[in-house]
């Protein structure tokens, strides 16, 4: 298919006005992360009618605070997910070539500090290749002693024998989610944030829409359509229970929340464009250093949490953790006065029925599509880089459940999502912050006012004005945190530039952006429990 190229204007009373409009559709999405936004631009590049709605701002939840890797999953290799594995790598490249401004491929490097390391990851690396077939991104590589310090100039050279480096994907998580709400608005569908669904519409026992409501106006709608999808992430449940009492069929929840805490500090602790990665930590966890946008990302934990809340805060131990562990590979580790960021992120995990969800790092990545009595499609589990499948997964549910004509698949295998620019993307994510990843429409936000005049942290007037022009940006934070990404590389930095954010909104939409509410929240980036 062509690249998506339409700048379509994200008036706020616009998109109301719409939505405010007897219909019913083909298909309505409840919840505006990775996976509702995959399902709503696969069903409207099928051509069926569309309209997804978001309690919040889109991805601002774990769909903004993933690892910022598109890849196959190392650590599932070692399980024996094989189909996973296999399944993600496909995606992967997809993915890079579907929007090579916002994920490029990066090289990883797994020091060796015992002789045995090197030809068993090497050889374990080698079989990722085999699995990624034509799909590779580059062929693994066995390196000495003084290469792996190369590539990982501060590693820890005491006792290093050598490393592996093999190559996955990088990508700015946020952005692309804003690029799919985007392409498949420009395909047609309807896409209003900050409007949570407040109920489930029942007619003789099937899900026939909700009704939602306008957060800042209080307005409510209801929304009619053929299917409901459920793609709420760890909140799936909550829609799940509604839905069960509504027709007399009471549900058991499905989704063990996994936390994942990511440290951000400056790049002088891995000054190198190779990530470094660990793939078992004292207790078994993987550790990465990751360069992203000019920081470097410290992470993950995999700590369950019983609580689902908007915004999660670090356990002590887990900021502990990773300090810690960084310190036996780093010469110069980090300290907590070098944090510049950190920031949380809750996965939806599927857990077996006879689990307690007290262990999740032993839970499948895999996802999971369920149709109850009703008709209520639920999708949760699996993880960014299969999105896609992801959502093919749900069309196909709907198809076979007989809620929807069946229509081929297949249809986003090669879509460039918009902003896609015609030539190809040669310099990595990594590389600057700019103008890089609005890709085609670098020249759209340059002929906007303010266009030269830099705010700081590589942020620019005419890139707020953009945000709230084009890309659905109604708050400070929306700007700071997803269509910039200050926020998650240095909160006191995101702090200081934000009256002048909140002005420019002022401006531009003539509503309340939210300042107090996100210098509240740059506070809590900065907060390190030890």
């Amino acid at each position: 298919m062509t690249i998506a190229t339409a700048l379509l204007p994200t008036r706020r009373a616009d998109l109301l006005a719409r939505l405010a409009e007897p219909h019913q559709y083909d298909l309505a999405v409840i919840g505006g992360g990775a996976t509702g936004l995959g399902v709503a631009l696969d069903a409207a590049a099928r051509g069926f009618s569309v309209v997804l709605v978001d309690s919040h701002d889109f991805a601002k939840g774990t769909s903004s605070r993933a690892t910022k890797l598109v890849h196959g999953g190392v650590r599932y290799l070692a399980q024996g997910n094989i189909a996973l594995v296999r399944e993600a790598l496909h995606e992967r490249t997809t993915l890079l070539n579907n929007a090579p401004h916002l994920a490029q491929p990066l090289p990883f490097v797994m020091p060796s500090y015992r002789f045995w390391e090197t030809p068993f990851y090497g050889i374990g690396l080698m079989m990722y290749d085999a699995l990624a077939g034509k799909a590779g991104l580059g062929a693994t590589q066995f390196l000495g002693r003084a290469r792996t310090l190369e590539c990982l100039p501060t590693a820890r050279a005491e006792g290093l024998k050598g490393g592996v480096k093999y190559w996955d994907g990088q990508f700015d998580d946020a952005r692309l989610a804003l690029a799919l709400a985007r392409t498949a608005a420009s395909l047609g569908a309807l896409l209003v944030n900050y409007c949570p669904a407040r109920a489930l519409v029942h007619e003789a026992g099937k899900v026939v829409g909700f009704t939602c409501e306008d957060s800042d106006s209080g307005q409510q709608f209801t929304v009619r359509a053929r299917t409901v999808v459920n793609a709420t992430g760890v909140w799936v449940d909550t829609l799940r229970q509604m839905d069960g009492e509504a027709i007399g069929r009471p549900v058991k929840p499905i989704v063990a929340p996994s936390q994942g805490v990511h440290i951000v500090v400056d790049r002088e602790f891995l000054p190198s464009d190779h990530a470094l990665m660990v793939p078992k930590t004292a207790d078994g966890r993987v550790l990465f250093a990751v360069p992203w946008l000019g920081k470097l990302i410290l992470g993950t934990t995999d700590s369950p949490r019983q609580d689902i809340v908007r915004e999660p805060e670090p356990f002590g131990e887990e900021v502990r953790f990773i300090l810690e562990e960084s310190a036996r590979y780093l010469t110069r580790a980090p300290k907590v006065e070098d944090i510049r960021s950190i920031w949380v992120g809750l996965r939806p995990l599927v857990k077996p029925q006879d689990d307690d969800g007290d262990n999740t790092k032993k839970i499948s990545r895999e996802h999971t599509v369920l149709a109850s009595r009703s008709g209520l499609i639920t999708v949760t589990g699996g993880k960014w880089t299969t999105y896609r499948a992801m959502a093919e997964d749900v069309l196909q549910k709907c198809f076979s459940t007989g809620l929807l004509p069946e229509k081929p698949a297949g249809v986003t295998n090669h879509l460039p999502l918009v902003g896609t620019p015609k030539e190809a993307v040669k310099h990595r994510i990594s590389d600057a912050q700019g103008l890089h990843s609005y890709g085609g429409e670098a020249a759209a936000v340059l002929g906007l006012p303010g266009a030269q005049t830099a705010l700081g942290g590589g942020l620019t007037v005419a890139m707020v004005r953009f945000a709230a022009r084009f890309e659905y940006a109604r708050t400070v934070e929306d700007v700071l945190a997803r269509r910039s990404r200050l926020l998650f590389l240095d909160a006191r930095k995101a702090m200081a530039l934000a009256p002048s954010v909140a002005e420019l909104l002022r401006e531009e939409l003539g509503a309340d952006p939210q300042l107090e509410a996100f210098l509240a929240l740059a506070q809590q980036y900065l907060h390190v429990p030890v």
